[in-house]
């Protein structure tokens, strides 16, 4: 059945697919369900609240036509207002903080937004802070309104009214656990409000990361200053309590820190076909670390915040993951050491040819040693230093085939052949193996190869 024609753009916000979690989850009891976000048109849940905040504020007069909307945001609400403010002929001005994607950013300008970057590394009260700029704007700025999505109810009703029902419908009230990442709370608010009115068995656990408050404030009642720190996670945990988050609703906070957060998020398109976010990892990050609490017969949902393309300069680079610490080393297996020259043609030498031919070839490319072959068959092989040596003690046997002075024929290796094993073949004696790849096409590894192999564990 298609979807019928929408007459813009804001009517296909909702109404997101239900997935089955298979392959990150196949050792758990119970089945998981992903409940995919990205299809909205901004790519994240966001939407759904943005929309709502912005027509609440038009209904009782707090946005008027032609007006700013100024809001702190981590980039996917101000994703949600910008594309609602296009619709409905808003301005926007969006302040955000410097540990959020450079993706994000660009995002949010690409909707003609005009977006602030501010310091992560300081208390919401400081006046250079996201908080507080964006508070500063709407007095200078005439005509702006301030969603303010952590304490604006308008977040949590969103998901009251849409998040939570969809799921509940999808499911056919099976639902036993919802697993949320909490940062404003209205997600998680609003949709365990929902689904714990229709069955108040179900189980809201919450996801935090370290450096934030929220799982001590739970256990304790304390908001612990102590506990603050900054944090690489995104979209997650905060450093007060936004009156959406309603704590009692939520019957447990787990704590994810920001390598297997990252990690996790890596996981999921390579595992799961599906490319999810920063808080989508964190979520299925902890749900994994709470495998105890499942058993068989549930039904776990997890929501998948945000898209994969707001993080493709952070936890999808290798670069940026390596730099933090969060990616293992890789070991470089043969295929990886012939990178440099897996493009050139295999120099070799008949063992029919002379040792004159031989030398010249060597000389010409440079190389110090030769695979040799009797047609297609690799016979033997030579190196500089066993050459010169012998041609040291006898000039003459430049004249000679080959086939009459050539070394052992260089080993063989897989492609998959790890780097530590490869080293263990490179001898005094011999100086290079051979790999034949999946194409069929044969490479040398020389120990030149093993010092870049080296060289690039280090970087």
């Amino acid at each position: 059945m298609y979807q019928k024609i929408s007459n813009n753009i804001l009517e296909t916000i909702g109404n997101t697919p239900l997935v089955k979690i298979n392959n990150i989850t196949k050792d758990l009891p119970c089945t998981v369900l992903a409940k995919i976000e990205t299809t909205n048109p901004g790519n994240s849940i966001k939407d759904r609240m943005a929309l709502k905040m912005i027509e609440d504020a038009e209904k009782d007069g707090r946005l008027k036509p032609g007006g700013t909307i100024i809001e702190g945001t981590s980039g996917n609400t101000g994703m949600g207002l910008a594309i609602a403010a296009i619709i409905k002929g808003y301005k926007c001005v969006f302040t955000t903080t410097d540990k959020q994607s450079k993706e994000k950013v660009d995002a949010l300008r690409a909707f003609g937004a005009e977006v602030v970057v501010c310091p992560t590394d300081v208390e919401p009260e400081d006046p250079k802070s996201y908080y507080s700029v964006s508070s500063r704007l709407v007095k200078e700025i005439p005509n702006s309104w301030k969603p303010n999505q952590y304490d604006n109810k308008s977040n949590s009703v969103a998901h009251y009214e849409q998040t939570g029902p969809e799921i509940w419908e999808q499911t056919e009230g099976k639902i036993t656990h919802l697993v949320v990442g909490v940062g404003t709370g209205g997600t998680i608010s609003g949709t365990g409000k929902y689904l714990k009115e229709k069955n108040p068995n179900i189980k809201v656990l919450g996801i935090d990361t370290y450096g934030s408050i929220f799982k001590k404030l739970k256990e304790t009642g304390v908001i612990d200053k102590n506990e603050i720190h900054p944090y690489i996670t995104e979209g997650i945990g905060e450093d007060f309590l936004p009156e959406n988050v309603d704590i009692d609703l939520i019957d447990h906070f787990e704590k994810v820190t920001d390598k297997d957060a990252a990690i996790m998020t890596r996981r999921i398109p390579r595992e799961e076909g599906i490319f999810a976010g920063n808080s989508a990892g964190s979520a299925m990050a902890g749900l994994m670390q709470m495998k105890h609490m499942f058993k068989k017969g549930d039904v776990v949902v997890v929501i998948f915040h945000d898209h994969g393309t707001r993080y493709l300069g952070k936890m999808f680079n290798d670069d940026w993951m390596r730099d933090r610490g969060f990616l293992e080393i890789k070991k470089p297996k043969a295929i990886d050491l012939i990178s440099s020259h897996k493009n050139k043609k295999l120099l070799t030498v008949d063992a029919e040819a002379t040792i004159t031919d031989a030398l010249d070839i060597m000389n010409k490319y440079g190389i110090s040693q030769i695979p040799v072959k009797k047609g297609e068959k690799f016979v033997g092989s030579i190196n500089d230093t066993f050459l010169f040596s012998k041609l040291i003690e006898d000039n003459s046997l430049k004249t000679k085939k080959v086939s009459e002075i050539m070394q052992a024929p260089f080993p063989f290796v897989t492609d998959q052949t790890y780097m530590e094993d490869i080293s263990k073949l490179i001898t005094r004696e011999n100086n290079a193996v051979l790999m034949t790849d999946l194409a069929g096409t044969t490479h040398i590894i020389t120990k030149h190869d093993l010092i870049q192999g080296i060289s690039q564990m280090s970087n």
